[in-house]
């Protein structure tokens, strides 16, 4: 089962950008976008609902405001839209597709870069949102949550670690939070099951030469419950064109897709 995630930063964006196009050659199972920063009133036309898929979409409340969606060949036996949050479901953060005993999420955590206020946020969802992992892990479900979760987890996540530990995504505080989702929590980073490089990043700055460098961020993750260690048999980032600020996560599993 091939599983890709993307953070868009603009659904309409990348499809101008030729994202649509990739998409059939990359032959995936399950596609999980974030940031569409659209409506439905954009995206219940083509190029969004892609031959060979079945598509759904959670905007934001707010228009041009994240939001998450998701692609399946296959048509998910239900959709969950929301984790219950009363603050963050309005903002588009969580769709989960059932397809059996597996389920997948497209996941995005919110950022706290732009203000204190926004961190603040962010620090409320991810207080919210651990119980929610936990029930997860309790059921007998497979859950594969995949998206951009805005955390460099480690020094090999990042370029210039350094000169981060004070900034939005490196915080200490960030950081425990990811520690104890993967060690007591038992939850699975599935690319570092498979590649354990340096920099290997999904996410570069707009700002000076970033991509030409490679000075980046690995924030956009495929996180399985504990069920799901060493399912995972091959990963890649695809950085052959670029359809946002963000690289597609491609992931390959011992599932039955």
């Amino acid at each position: 089962m091939r599983i890709v995630t993307l953070n868009v930063n603009g659904i309409r964006s990348a499809a101008r950008k030729g994202f649509f196009d990739w998409l059939p050659g990359v032959r995936a199972d399950v596609v999980c976008l974030q940031e569409i920063k659209a409506g439905h009133e954009h995206l219940d036309a083509p190029p969004f609902q892609p031959p060979g898929f079945h598509s759904f979409y959670e905007p934001a409340l707010r228009p041009g405001y994240s939001g998450v969606g998701l692609l399946a060949r296959r048509e998910p036996d239900a959709v969950i839209r929301g984790f219950g949050s009363a603050e963050f479901d309005a903002e588009g953060r969580y769709l989960e597709a059932r397809f059996g005993s597996l389920s997948v999420v497209s996941l995005y955590l919110p950022s706290g870069s732009s203000s204190p206020e926004r961190q603040a946020a962010k620090f409320r969802f991810m207080e919210e949102f651990r119980p929610h992992l936990d029930r997860l892990r309790r059921s007998r479900r497979q859950y594969l949550l995949c998206g951009d979760w805005n955390i460099a987890h480690r020094e090999i996540d990042l370029k210039n670690w350094r000169s981060n530990q004070k900034n939005s995504g490196f915080l200490p505080e960030e950081r425990a939070w990811l520690d104890d989702l993967f060690g007591k929590g038992g939850f699975v980073d599935a690319f570092r099951e498979v590649d354990d490089r340096p920099d290997q990043y999904t996410w570069w700055s707009n700002r000076g030469q970033a991509w030409a460098k490679n000075v980046g961020w690995r924030i956009d993750y495929q996180v399985g419950t504990p069920n799901l260690k060493g399912l995972a048999t091959g990963a890649s980032i695809y950085k052959e064109q670029r359809f946002s600020d963000h690289a597609p996560l491609v992931m390959d599993f011992g599932l039955d897709g």
